[in-house]
């Protein structure tokens, strides 16, 4: 079985480090979006395998190094577009009920 906390935290660190202003919108959107979920679980791991490209023999790294590097800005692009969707959503929500002067 996955060690899920572990893969959650990995993912909600990997993408607080790279919005650390959305940090309460990153937590409430792993709760409630399978979808955010999946893609910063895929940010962390390919963070932690770009992290480990010294292991991967001589002759393959380079080429390793620059797939994974595509794959976290891709990644990061795709989370912070949702981050900045989020966002831009919730600054045009009229509270209900409307305020009464």
């Amino acid at each position: 079985m996955d060690d899920e906390p572990a893969d959650r935290q990995r993912a909600v660190s990997a993408a607080v480090r790279r919005f650390p202003q959305f940090e309460l919108a990153i937590h409430r959107l792993m709760d409630r979006s399978e979808g955010f979920q999946d893609m910063c679980e895929e940010l962390g791991e390919a963070e932690l395998a770009l992290s480990s490209i010294d292991k991967v023999p001589p002759a393959l790294r380079e080429s390793r190094r620059a797939e994974w590097q595509e794959l976290v800005d891709r990644l990061v692009g795709e989370v912070g577009a949702v981050l900045h969707a989020d966002a831009d959503r919730k600054s045009h929500v009229i509270p209900w009920p409307p305020r009464q002067n």
